[in-house]
């Protein structure tokens, strides 16, 4: 699926928060959104996937304005990881991840086998299926975080939006996670906190700075050190492996 947004921007309040968006997101892209706290990359997710209502411009998938479709029909197009997930009830993982069928039932419609199954091989895909009948608010932030995405898989949608979906994970689970999302056959926007996880898994970049597009590119044409230094305010030299990954390193401040 291919998504754009136009001009997007978002106020709140006297705070202008997104200020004339415009991204070009190709069908099976996995592309970062980066900057620094504040910059504006969460706002713009929730603009696309449909939190937030842009105060002006406009997000299109496919060729066809978001707002022209039902939020039913949206939401089978576009599945969310999100930072944070909290549940007024204690749910089992199961649950919490059947919740992903939701879009494709009718009111008051009951879980088929067919959902079932889906939830235990999304389940199984992430590493919790042994989970399943925990209580979701018993798990660790990392383990929740792999459930959210069990339930953005069984949601069986054409695009997947991360918000800084590897901030609760250690290393080995961070690796796991990106590792899945890079295989999976559907187009994937991501923001990410970390320069050295955007370089090794996203095919483009898009960096933000103060609710602007401040560049774009392959990791390794815009993941400059000029341009760390410009967008983060710190030193940093980049490297390339005998593999050609790009890895940048971080020097302390004095």
């Amino acid at each position: 699926m291919k998504i754009e947004t136009k001009a997007v921007e978002a106020l709140f309040g006297e705070n202008h928060i997104l200020k004339g968006i415009d991204l070009n997101i190709e069908d099976h892209e996995l592309v970062g959104i980066i900057g620094p706290n504040g910059s504006g990359k969460s706002t713009l997710l929730k603009c696309i996937y449909r939190v937030l209502k842009p105060s002006a411009g406009a997000v299109y998938l496919d060729g066809k304005a978001l707002n022209a479709y039902p939020y039913k029909e949206s939401a089978q197009r576009i599945a969310v990881v999100a930072q944070h997930n909290y549940y007024n009830f204690d749910f089992s993982v199961r649950e919490v991840v059947l919740m992903g069928r939701a879009p494709h039932k009718r009111a008051l419609e009951r879980d088929t086998a067919e959902d079932v199954q889906i939830v235990a091989e999304s389940l199984r895909t992430v590493g919790m299926d042994r989970f399943a009948d925990r209580s979701f608010s018993t798990l660790s932030g990392g383990e929740q975080q792999r459930v959210i995405l069990a339930r953005a898989l069984a949601q069986q949608t054409p695009c997947l939006i991360l918000d800084e979906p590897t901030n609760h994970l250690d290393i080995k689970y961070q690796l796991q996670l990106m590792d899945l999302v890079r295989d999976l056959d559907r187009t994937v926007i991501a923001a990410v906190h970390d320069l050295n996880i955007a370089a090794m898994y996203c095919d483009r970049l898009y960096a933000m700075k103060d609710g602007r597009i401040v560049g774009q590119g392959r990791p390794n044409e815009l993941l400059t050190a000029e341009f760390i230094q410009n967008i983060y305010e710190v030193e940093a030299q980049t490297m390339t492996d005998p593999s050609g990954n790009l890895h940048i390193l971080f020097r302390p401040g004095i």
